[in-house]
């Protein structure tokens, strides 16, 4: 398959046409977690960004960004986005394409349930990553509720995040990862990407995917962010779960491999992805899949 012709731009179109990613996300200490996923999806094509954060986080946030759009979320005296921001986060998914669920919105309890009640009722396709698989963990339930096949939600796990929602070690999850990716996106109907060394993505009914992009220097942080956000770019512009998901860690692996060869891999960091993240698009368009 080649995403060329997936992804190919009409001559006459406008921005409404290639995806509205809402990106919730965001703590007191965990300020880049948003920027990076916010603009990876940019980066990635989507036609518009809007990122919903905390309040008081407003400030340091929204002078970082120049094309995405923002918005201030009620939040929690540890500063974390709050429960009472539920209704202004549903009446705002109206007008987005996809829900990017996650990074950095720290482990707080009420910023937990506010992030389950937000899968369980917001009727929009998701990618959910770091805190909001935090939030799943022992209420995996939830994902069974999700009825409708168009917004069967993309989960993005590492070792130790799918440890903690199955009640394994991230040591076992490592040594029985396709069997673990296989059966988990199964039993629960979802787009598996189990990320790590040749990240495995998985979806019922499709063929098990390896990916062979990446290298070791990719072990840093706001990485995964990164790819929160090129999945949900993807899969805004029209690609089904698991074709986003599939051509997300392959392009963002890419990048990674781009930025190692230019900067060596221990010096690679999530902005370097970034920089090299439209020639990766640009190369992986063409790849046959």
């Amino acid at each position: 398959m080649l995403y060329s012709s997936l992804l190919k731009r009409k001559s006459d179109t406008h921005k409404g046409n290639y995806g509205h990613v809402f990106v919730l996300a965001g703590s007191v200490g965990l300020t880049g977690a948003p920027y990076m996923a916010a603009q990876a999806a940019l980066l990635s094509g989507s036609g518009l960004v809007t990122v919903g954060l905390p309040k008081s986080l407003m400030p340091i946030i929204a002078k970082r960004f120049v094309e995405v759009m923002t918005r201030s979320l009620a939040q929690t005296r540890a500063q974390s986005i709050s429960l009472r921001a539920f209704h202004e986060i549903e009446s705002f998914s109206k007008k987005a394409t996809i829900l990017a669920i996650g990074p950095g919105l720290s482990q707080n309890k009420e910023t937990q349930l506010l992030i389950r009640k937000v899968i369980s009722r917001i009727d929009k396709p998701m990618v959910i990553d770091a805190d909001g698989l935090n939030a799943l963990a022992g209420h995996l339930e939830i994902l069974r509720r999700v009825k409708h096949e168009g917004r069967k939600p993309i989960l993005t796990p590492h070792d130790g995040e799918m440890g903690r929602l199955i009640g394994k070690s991230a040591k076992f999850v490592h040594k029985n990862r396709k069997m673990i990716a296989n059966d988990f996106a199964k039993k629960y109907n979802v787009t598996l990407v189990l990320k790590g060394y040749h990240t495995i993505v998985s979806s019922p009914g499709k063929k098990t995917y390896i990916n062979k992009t990446g290298n070791p220097g990719m072990a840093s942080g706001g990485i995964g962010d990164c790819l929160t956000g090129i999945i949900a770019s993807f899969m805004g512009q029209g690609l089904s779960a698991f074709d986003a998901a599939r051509f997300g860690v392959y392009c963002h692996g890419l990048a990674g491999d781009l930025a190692a060869k230019e900067k060596g891999e221990l010096s690679l960091t999530a902005s370097d992805l970034l920089n090299k993240l439209p020639l990766a698009i640009k190369r992986s368009l063409h790849h046959s899949f």
